[in-house]
């Protein structure tokens, strides 16, 4: 249970950096979105790290990957957005 919980802190803040880091209009905003944001970011950036051989198979990304990952998210999000892939839900 205490390691659900370290995710969501670590994915929470995470979040929060990338969307400082890289702020715009159509940014998912909320709690729940921004922690998303943050934990998915630490799975690509795991991914990533494990396909190119910098940790191993039983290793994650660290907070400064997992901020980048979010980074590379939420830039994905945001050219899907400009290029009307997906709506903005800033913008109904």
């Amino acid at each position: 249970m205490g390691g659900i919980i370290w995710i969501i802190i670590v994915g929470f803040v995470a979040g929060i950096l990338a969307r400082m880091l890289s702020p715009g209009p159509n940014n998912p905003s909320g709690f729940i979105l921004t922690t998303v944001l943050g934990i998915a970011g630490a799975f690509l950036a795991t991914w990533i790290g494990q396909a190119i051989g910098h940790y191993g198979p039983d290793q994650g990304a660290g907070f400064i990957m997992a901020t980048i990952g979010a980074l590379i998210v939420l830039f994905i999000w945001n050219r899907l957005v400009h290029h009307g892939v997906i709506s903005d839900p800033g913008n109904r």
